[in-house]
């Protein structure tokens, strides 16, 4: 695998960052998750992770830390900034442990700026972005999206190729660098082409009434007959002729740029007239960018996941994805087959990985330096 021998820390945090660290475990570096002692955080991304568990406040947790470091290709900072200076694990006095050492800090706002020490979740980031502003028709407040656009793909998704670069870096110089990896300026930056194309008429209307954000008659989505929903995207002359053909309308009758409201008027009648099935029969032989809003709960049913299997069930009956890009000869493969990862699974493993000895390691177990699953003495 393509990261294999890679070795990373990640503290637990909230999805962005487990996300960033299942994504280096699945294409295969070796993620040890530092989780505080008793830690609620939610993680469902813990599949294929080593967990060890340490009171992070106290210098023998601290010291753990620093040990770890020393061998780690990767250090992933998931809290607040200023949180780590505080516990004496920030990047300056790391690196000097490990010059080699690659300490990439995922937050919502970035090292620096007012905004900096503000807790926030994808909304907060996504209205800071100004995407959220465009998120909206009417004039009605803007609808929050799902929390994809900020945590996970201006967070983890950009903090991981933060990451990939950086190591990539690493071979040329031998040294480790610091990223800041703020998921308000990755989204920024994922909008990069919506901000540069503002002066293309698309943009002209107000939010809701353009081309591509649900304003445009032949680019948005229409109920079916069955009460389920296809998506219509022919833009392009060549496709919207043909979309008009699977509904039995001309060109003629109903011109692509003309009387809007119109066309949406009469595809919505005819969308009603079939269900989403049928739908997908007529348009299946007709390159018109028509397809269906396949729901959650029967993507594998549907040919285009049936043939290429990207998924698979795990025993909770969950749909798990296969990492992607897929790459020709060091494919990635997703940790989520492996059992999720209980709290401290991994600390006396880790522990004794770094030298300690069995005396040392229970006397942090009975001091509550540390917390091991396994209760049993070494």
């Amino acid at each position: 695998m393509a990261l294999k021998g890679v070795k990373v820390m990640e503290f637990l945090g909230l999805a962005p960052g487990p996300f960033c660290g299942a994504i280096l475990a699945d294409f295969g570096a070796s993620v040890t998750v530092i989780s505080k002692i008793q830690s609620s955080s939610f993680d469902v991304m813990s599949n294929g992770k080593r967990n060890i568990s340490l009171d992070l406040k106290s210098k023998e947790g601290t010291d753990i830390i620093t040990r770890m470091c020393k061998t780690t290709d990767v250090l992933l900072d998931t809290f607040r900034p200023g949180v780590m200076e505080k516990l004496g694990l920030g990047p300056d006095i790391l690196t000097k442990h490990n010059p080699r050492l690659i300490y990439a800090r995922l937050s919502g706002y970035g090292q620096s700026g007012p905004y900096k020490d503000k807790a926030g979740h994808d909304i907060n980031y996504v209205a800071m972005s100004g995407i959220l502003s465009l998120l909206a028709k009417n004039k009605e407040p803007p609808t929050p999206p799902l929390n994809l656009l900020a945590d996970f793909a201006g967070g983890s998704v950009l903090c991981s190729l933060g990451i990939i670069l950086a190591l990539f870096e690493r071979t040329r110089s031998g040294k480790g660098q610091v990223i800041d990896s703020g998921m308000t300026d990755g989204l920024f930056y994922l909008s990069s082409w919506i901000l540069r194309s503002q002066f293309l008429p698309i943009w002209a209307g107000e939010p809701g009434s353009n081309i591509l954000d649900g304003g445009f008659a032949a680019y948005k989505t229409y109920k079916t007959k069955d009460g389920k929903f296809m998506a219509v995207g022919a833009l392009e002359p060549k496709f919207y002729i043909n979309f008009l053909k699977g509904l039995q309308l001309t060109d003629d009758e109903y011109p692509q740029y003309s009387d809007n409201d119109r066309n949406e008027k009469k595809f919505t009648e005819i969308f009603l007239q079939k269900s989403q099935n049928e739908w997908c029969q007529v348009f299946k032989n007709l390159d018109a960018c028509v397809t269906p809003v396949l729901e959650m709960t029967n993507l594998e049913t549907n040919e285009y996941y049936d043939a290429k299997k990207p998924m698979y069930r795990d025993s909770n009956n969950m749909i798990i994805p296969e990492p992607c890009p897929k790459l020709s000869r060091t494919p990635g493969t997703t940790m989520a087959k492996k059992s999720p990862t209980l709290q401290g699974l991994h600390t006396k493993e880790v522990l004794q990985e770094l030298g300690y000895s069995t005396t040392e390691i229970n006397n942090f177990i009975n001091t509550g330096k540390v917390f091991s699953a396994n209760k049993s003495n070494l």
